[in-house]
């Protein structure tokens, strides 16, 4: 159970994240999948950021005015991204005193529950949510 935003997303990530490195010692090729992961996370997070930006740089010149609100709230998409990947430079190489906690907390996570993550994980992203439309055409 977690607790909804961004917040929810940034937890299931390190919890698949987690269960990738403490099976590392099983499969060797788990450590390119969590590196991989991360690229992605880390990938998703600047295209997310740079597509808000434009949108509201084209509302912007659209409208021919420039709000204090608008600006705003590009202040809070690059707070919002910077916090993102903050985080996930945070997990990407954990240290040595780390590893310890890592997997005491990593337990909570077996097998079934990483394949329902990384499938959640998956539905967020552009092409799985645009699956419906593509059949459609």
């Amino acid at each position: 159970q977690v607790s909804g935003g961004d917040d929810e997303i940034q937890q299931l990530q390190k919890a698949l994240l987690d269960y990738l490195d403490e099976n590392t010692e099983i499969d060797a090729s788990l450590v390119f999948s969590r590196k991989f992961y991360v690229a992605q996370w880390f990938r998703d997070t600047t295209m997310e950021t740079e597509k808000a930006i434009k949108s509201q740089k084209d509302e912007d010149s659209s409208e021919g005015t420039h709000h204090a609100k608008d600006v705003e709230t590009t202040g809070q998409i690059m707070h919002r991204a910077e916090s993102r990947k903050k985080f996930l430079r945070s997990i990407i190489k954990p240290a040595p005193s780390q590893f310890s906690i890592l997997k005491m907390n990593s337990d909570t996570v077996d097998y079934e529950d990483a394949c329902l993550i990384v499938r959640y994980l998956a539905s967020m992203r552009p092409f799985a949510q645009s699956f419906d439309i593509y059949l459609t055409q």
